[in-house]
């Protein structure tokens, strides 16, 4: 008897299980509040009240936002209210408990009445049937809808958070997917991954679906049930798409919702996209086309952020120091686009863990190279050639990328004008990038980077420079809240100048700087409201202002050596992201630096209170060997505010302050190899300045526009500019040329960016201002009367316009406008006669402009065909620089003929310039 009870107390509760199992979806009764939500939060409730699991296409729901508010109604006429009058549909299977959305077309649950006696009934026709990539859909669903259990089981997981962390990854590369976005919706709660594809997040016990995006890849989620602390690794596939994108940033909000603001993120295939002179992808000229950014004219090597000067920003690449970042006179950067992973610039709220420049930090970081198997790019334009090659050396453990490029340009020489026919130019660099992964808690990354510059322009005197450059890195996660990272490197930059034509003249002239530098990072996630990081840094400077010695035997030529410099860079930071509310957010930072600088040096000595002139000179003193002959110190602030004022609109404010102890002087607005850097030393005092900075960023149809508006103002001291008449090469006194000045920078930055569909680019305008000021007579020349003049690279307006259209999966056209506003130069307004000659009498310094700059380039990208099963895919890059064949001065320039003062315009590119690249991936 007591058999039989228990068998229909069984059979009950196997009924009751099938019931509640097989339940129609109009019995599944669920309550939602929603206001502009995205699909994630809906699909999240449903799944939550219901049990029942959606399968979908995130990104064909990308668009659909949603507000409803019911209670107690059916899961059916939830969904038909959801989708009623729109092109999205839905499908629930009788006795099954998923429900399938779809775009477009419509899905059929039940066979039409005769199917299986042959016949094909009218209810059939006008729906389309949704089949989709079947083994793609398999994939996607099995990893997506599995749970993924976290930690140490158990029946009662009980309440509180726990920290989770892991490495989103490339899962056909295993390459790290850096700023990926992990999010929560209920609670809201969300991580980004680092440079390394590391994130750290905290998730409360349970059960939950995290939404990962990830830039130019495929959004996907993962089902969790949180126990207690653990790893939880995320593989991401990449997205591939017709309608190419342009992405700028991490996220869709990413720009409304990041604390920070001047923050500008490029990734490569935006890079890509950018034409440029001579059509190779180019990094530095598609930084120029972000507002703020200028440069001083066509060609130009350097670059100026809100007006700063060139040597003013710090650009390092995988953590090391590039001191001249460009090739063949400036018409490519040093960076390989085959390596380069992303670029971000930061030109206001610089994070406390950089210093050292006053106007901007270019950060780029490389590829670690396919994980998973070998694979490399080639690429053959009319002037140089690159090839890439990575793969495993361990898989999934040890990767390597290498790189190189080469030039064979000399053939483009011949057709400058006869007195430059034999002139001659080349370059190469070199890229080796390894990393290894020990185990779960540390990873290895080794980064050697290797450049050269030759070059004489129909003279006997050569000209060349390069950059050598090492780095060690590892990473060490104590725990899922607490990370490191320690970075060991070595930088070197030199330039040397020879001549050998003439045996009694011959002569050669170095100049180099070396730098040792290391620094530790720590990165502390304490919850998802507050995360701190810290660290320390040192630099050993080592300088050697120039070396000029004869080139051969029977040289004529002086021996003339400068003194060495050495110097030691220390400081230490610490910094704090806070989520004060959902709204509230507040990043402050403190960095303090200290600079000495060190001997063996003789130092020369002036009369206090005068200016330092040769005159003045007092006397000589020698340091010995390390000795500190002189020590600046300080601290810099950093602080940045973010309220969001809708979710798609917030506004920012920004405070930050800076120091720079190593000064570049040049006789040139732009970066050249012969420019000298110099340490601050007791006579030239260190560069600071502070900034004050203000936006508004709003985001329209849902995300698709980007919108930013930013106004700053900054102030400089101890800006190095030049006397009149200053020799800056072999100067045994260099204090006695250079002076101090005072400056403000101000300005407005504005830009629109599309991001998705067949026409995507960005649009930004800018006005700035950049002013200097030198009215102290007791410290040498006072410039214009004591009152403020513009900087040489002062360029009050600029417009960029970069727009891409893409036709089809194979064929795109890219297009950048821009304009600029010419910069300044002082020009002789009269003559007079002196010591038995006429002399030019020139106006106050840049006082006037050269013409304005206007640009237009146009590139078609043409790929082959886009089988999974082939060797090599192939590309083809074509287009026009300049199209309009506009002559846009570089400078203005005056000499004396026949008694007469004539000026001339220079122009680097007179022409349309058409280029055409072949690039091949294996």
């Amino acid at each position: 008897m007591r058999t039989f009870r228990l068998l229909i107390i069984f059979n009950l509760i196997l009924l009751i299980t099938c019931l509640t199992v097989n339940a129609q979806p109009n019995t599944k009764r669920v309550s939602v509040e929603l206001k502009d939500a995205p699909i994630d939060s809906l699909v999240y409730e449903l799944e939550t009240q219901t049990g029942y699991h959606f399968y979908y296409d995130p990104a064909q729901f990308d668009s659909l936002r949603v507000s409803l508010s019911v209670t107690n109604v059916s899961l059916q006429k939830v969904l038909e209210l959801i989708f009623a009058n729109s092109d999205f549909h839905f499908a629930i299977p009788e006795k099954q408990s998923y429900v399938l959305l779809t775009k477009g077309a419509t899905i059929k649950t039940t066979l039409p009445p005769g199917f299986f006696s042959g016949t094909i009934v009218d209810s059939l026709q006008g729906t389309t049937p949704y089949y989709g990539d079947k083994k793609k859909t398999r994939t996607d669903a099995s990893i997506e809808n599995k749970l993924f259990e976290i930690g140490i089981r158990n029946n009662n997981p009980g309440t509180g958070s726990v920290a989770i962390a892991g490495y989103v990854r490339n899962i056909k590369t295993g390459e790290p997917v850096a700023g990926a976005i992990i999010t929560l919706t209920t609670p809201a709660i969300s991580a980004a991954t680092d440079q390394y594809g590391y994130y750290s997040i905290t998730l409360p016990k349970g059960r939950h679906l995290l939404n990962i995006q990830g830039i130019g890849m495929k959004d996907t989620r993962r089902q969790v049930m949180v126990y207690s602390t653990g790893n939880f690794d995320i593989d991401m596939d990449e997205r591939i798409t017709s309608l190419k994108e342009v992405i700028v940033s991490a996220q869709k909000l990413a720009n409304v919702r990041n604390v920070q603001l001047g923050i500008d993120r490029l990734t490569i295939k935006a890079i890509k996209q950018v034409p440029t002179a001579f059509g190779e992808a180019d990094i530095l000229k598609a930084v120029l086309m972000l507002p703020g950014v200028k440069t001083v004219g066509e060609a130009s090597t350097g670059f100026n952020v809100r007006g700063g000067s060139a040597d003013q920003n710090l650009i390092l690449f995988n953590d090391a120091t590039i001191y001249n970042p460009s090739h063949f006179f400036g018409f490519f950067s040093a960076f390989n686009p085959e390596v380069v992973k992303d670029v971000e610039l930061y030109k206001s709220s610089i994070p406390a863990r950089y210093g050292g420049r006053l106007a901007s930090v270019l950060d780029i970081s490389s590829r670690e190279g396919n994980k998973k198997n070998f694979a490399g790019t080639a690429g053959i334009g009319l002037l140089t050639s690159r090839v890439t090659i990575e793969g495993p050396i361990k898989k999934d453990k040890t990767s390597f990328i290498l790189g190189g490029r080469t030039t064979y340009a000399n053939w483009l020489l011949q057709f400058l004008p006869s007195e430059y026919k034999h002139s001659k130019a080349s370059f190469y660099d070199v890229n080796l990038n390894i990393s290894h992964q020990f185990n779960k808690k540390n990873n290895l990354y080794i980064t050697g980077y290797l450049s050269k510059d030759r070059f004489n322009l129909n003279s006997d005197t050569t000209y060349g420079y390069g950059n050598q450059n090492v780095s060690v890195k590892w990473k060490h996660t104590f725990s899922n809240k607490l990370t490191m990272v320690l970075t060991g490197g070595y930088d070197h930059y030199d330039y040397n100048i020879y001549s050998d034509k003439d045996s009694l003249f011959a002569y050669k002239m170095k100049f180099d700087i070396n730098q040792y530098n290391f620094k530790s990072d720590f990165n502390w996630y304490i919850n998802a409201n507050h995360t701190i990081d810290f660290g320390i840094s040192s630099i050993r400077y080592r300088l050697y202002p120039g070396t000029y010695e004869p080139n051969s035997k029977q040289s004529l030529v002086v021996r003339d050596n400068m003194e060495a410099e050495h110097a030691l860079e220390s400081a230490a930071y610490i910094s704090e992201k806070w989520n004060i509310t959902d709204a509230l957010s507040v990043q402050a930072g403190l960095r303090y630096s200290i600079y000495n600088f060190l001997g063996p040096k003789t130092v020369n000595e002036y009369s206090p209170g005068l200016p330092i002139t040769e005159d003045n000179l007092l006397q000589t003193k020698t340091y010995a060997k390390n000795k500190f002959i002189k020590t600046y110190h300080g601290p810099e602030y950093r602080l940045a505010l973010r309220y969001s004022l809708t979710q798609s609109f917030s506004v920012k404010a920004g405070y930050n302050s800076l120091r720079q102890y190593i000064h570049m002087l040049s006789n040139t607005t732009a970066i050249s190899p012969t420019d000298i850097w110099k340490l601050s030393d007791a006579n030239i005092k260190p560069q600071t300045g502070d900034q004050v900075s203000f936006g508004l960023y709003k985001n329209f149809k849902s995300n698709t526009i980007e919108t930013s508006a930013e106004v700053y103002y900054k102030n400089i001291k101890n800006y190095l500019d030049y006397k009149s008449g200053a020799q800056l090469v072999l100067n045994h006194h260099i204090e006695t040329d250079v002076m101090g000045t005072r400056g403000k920078a101000y300005g407005v930055e504005l830009l629109a960016k599309k991001q998705n569909g067949k026409l995507n680019g960005w649009i930004s305008y800018t006005w700035s201002r950049i002013l200097l000021k030198m009215d102290d007579s007791t410290a040498g020349e006072v410039i214009n009367g004591g009152k403020y003049y513009p900087a040489n690279y002062d360029k009050p307006h600029d417009i960029t316009m970069v727009g891409n259209y893409r036709f089809s999966h194979r064929f795109s056209v890219s297009m950048n406008i821009t304009y600029s506003t010419g910069r300044p130069i002082t020009l002789p307004i009269g003559r007079f006669y002196y010591a038995g000659s006429w002399r030019a009498l020139y106006a106050d310094r840049n006082a006037y402009r050269i013409p304005d700059y206007f640009r237009t380039d146009l590139s078609m990208n043409i790929e082959g065909n886009h089988k999974v099963h082939q060797k090599t895919h192939n590309s083809w890059t074509v287009g026009i620089y300049n199209l309009t064949a506009r002559r846009n001065p570089y400078s203005v320039y005056y000499i004396t003929e026949n008694g007469a003062i004539n000026g001339y315009k220079l122009s680097i590119f007179g022409n349309a310039i058409p280029f055409v690249n072949f690039n091949i991936r294996f």
